[in-house]
C-alpha cells in the first residue's frame, strides 16, 4: 500500500519547526517524532487543524528503550488513507512527565493510566491518574527494562533473555521423549520394552517378544 505523500509534506509544511527528526513513511503509517514539550501544540494541531483532523486516537502506548521512555500515539483521519504514529521521545527515567492529551480526545484516560502503571510516566492533566492493574501499594513498574523479577536479582537491564524467555524445545527438535507407564493405563514405559495389561495382570515385554 502506497504512503500518503501529501500528508507527509503538510506534516513539514505545518510542524517542521517542532518535529525532532525527519517525516517517515512507510506502508499505511506515516510517523513523526516529537519532544516532550511539544505534545500539547503538535496534538492540538494534528486534532483541530482542518488539514488535518486526526479524529481518533486509536491506541497510546509507553515504551522504554532502555535509555529513555517513549509515549507512542496511533491517530486516525477521514482525511488520509495512512495512519499517524506520533512519537513523544527523550522522557527522563528519573521523572518521566508529559502533558495528558484528555482535552482532545477523553478516551486517552485510560490508556494514559496504563502507561502510568506499567511505566510510571506521569501525565499532568489526567484527573485519574492511577494504577489500572497493579493494586494501589504496588512497587515498581513491570514493563520498564529496569524492573527485575525475583530471580533477576543479579540481572541488569539488557543483559540477555531470561531463562523462563527461552523457547520449549519442540517435538521435532530431535530430542527423544521420556515415556513413563502410569498404573491402571497401559501406557507405554521408558526403555525399549513395553507394558501389556490383560486378564492375568500386568508384565513387561521385552523388545525380542514385542513381535512374536
Amino acid at each position: 500500500m502506497a504512503t500518503d505523500s501529501a500528508l507527509k509534506r503538510r506534516l513539514e509544511e505545518r510542524l517542521g519547526d517542532r518535529l525532532a527528526g525527519p517525516v517517515r513513511a512507510r506502508h499505511d503509517t506515516t510517523e513523526i517524532v516529537i519532544g516532550p514539550g511539544a505534545v500539547t501544540d503538535v496534538m492540538r494541531t494534528l486534532r483541530e487543524d482542518p488539514a488535518f483532523r486526526f479524529e481518533i486516537l486509536a491506541d497510546l502506548a509507553g515504551v522504554d528503550t532502555g535509555s529513555v521512555l517513549q509515549v507512542v500515539y496511533h491517530l486516525w483521519s477521514p482525511l488520509s488513507s495512512d495512519w499517524l504514529r506520533v512519537i513523544a521521545d527523550g522522557l527522563t527515567r528519573e521523572d518521566p512527565r508529559l502533558p495528558s492529551v484528555t482535552f482532545l480526545w477523553k478516551g486517552a484516560e485510560w490508556a494514559e493510566r496504563e502507561a502510568y502503571d506499567m511505566f510510571g510516566i506521569v501525565f499532568e492533566g489526567n484527573r485519574d491518574l492511577r494504577r489500572i492493574y497493579m493494586p494501589p501499594d504496588y512497587k515498581g513498574f513491570p514493563l520498564r527494562k529496569d524492573f527485575l523479577l525475583p530471580d533477576d536479582s543479579a540481572r541488569s537491564p539488557g543483559m540477555g533473555i531470561r531463562y523462563m524467555e527461552q523457547p520449549v524445545p519442540t517435538a521435532e527438535s530431535g530430542r527423544r521423549p521420556v515415556l513413563r507407564s502410569s498404573p491402571g493405563t497401559g501406557s507405554l514405559a521408558a526403555g525399549s520394552g513395553r507394558t501389556e495389561i490383560g486378564a492375568g495382570g500386568t508384565r513387561a515385554i521385552g523388545s525380542g517378544e514385542a513381535g512374536s
